[in-house]
């Protein structure tokens, strides 16, 4: 699929090493792009206070047929990123307090989101099949996804379990190939759309793979996977905080690790031992600190 023109940074360029006019021209498009790609080309002329000519010059200097198709990239960009493109300035009152409420507060509401939503008879069901499977496949891929499934490699090894994680859609679709009905695979996706994740699931399960996926009820990667565990968080309009929907992800990890741990029993416990036991001669030796940390 061909990459969609970035018209907002080839106008950026204008601003910047264009003629007077057409920094004019740019710094109208870049201050209201709504304004722009509905307006008529004299109402862009005056408003930037240059020639006709040179609205139409510009549009096809940043690389467009013509106005036309100046405004539809336009158009494009807004629907995309517009959120992205508001140009207010961040005001510095209080700034210490905004950021922590909506870091903090953000996080906190969507960990009781989940708490409230939750279905832990499934989380039982995918404990149930980790616990019992003789490899476990993590699938993860941009962002939080990959992280997630890095953290649930992180918490299922020290159970005494095989588990990988790979983030590379080769890999993933490598690894898939050569599954078989003693895998689970365990898929992350917020968007449920990543590709080569999707593939992968489909790939594995067509092997007789477990599969299951933690994402967007209705994806792609909710229709490819036998369990689904429904994962969608709403994000706030905060351009500039981190989404929350990583903090929720992450406690969905946790309580499948755990929800593993108690499926599979004391035996866990000296593999945990082992591993505070290897770690005292580096770490300080307090039990109470995390393990491996």
């Amino acid at each position: 699929m061909e990459a969609p023109q970035d018209i907002v940074a080839r106008v950026r360029r204008w601003a910047a090493d264009g003629s007077k006019a057409e920094r004019r021209l740019a710094s109208l498009v870049l201050s209201d792009l709504a304004y722009v790609s509905k307006a008529t080309i004299a109402e862009i002329a005056g408003r930037a206070g240059v020639s006709e000519p040179t609205v139409t010059r510009f549009a096809r200097a940043v690389g467009c047929e013509g106005m036309r198709d100046f405004k539809y990239h336009l158009a494009q960009a807004l629907a995309v990123g517009g959120n992205d493109l508001d140009p207010s300035p961040i005001r510095r009152e209080e700034r210490e307090e905004r950021v922590l409420s909506a870091v903090c507060g953000n996080a906190v509401a969507a960990i009781e989101d989940l708490r409230a939503t939750i279905d832990m008879d499934v989380v039982g069901q995918i404990a149930e099949r980790i616990s019992t499977a003789r490899a476990v496949l993590a699938y993860g891929s941009g962002g939080n996804s990959s992280i997630m499934s890095m953290e649930l490699h992180n918490r299922l090894f020290r159970l005494g379990l095989s588990v990988i994680a790979h983030s590379d859609g080769q890999m993933q679709r490598m690894t898939a190939s050569v599954a078989t009905p003693d895998t689970a695979v365990i898929a992350f996706s917020t968007s449920g759309y990543s590709p080569s994740v999707v593939d992968s699931v489909r790939i594995s399960r067509h092997y007789g793979a477990r599969t299951v996926a933690v994402t967007a009820p209705g994806s792609a990667l909710a229709r490819e996977a036998e369990i689904l565990l429904p994962f969608s968080i709403p994000e706030d309009d905060n351009l500039y905080k981190p989404n929350a929907t990583r903090y929720a992800m992450m406690a969905i990890v946790d309580l499948i690790a755990m929800t593993t741990a108690e499926s599979i029993g004391p035996s866990v416990l000296e593999g945990l031992r082992r591993i505070r036991h290897s770690l005292a001669a580096v770490n300080v030796n307090d039990p109470r600190l995390p393990l491996g940390d």
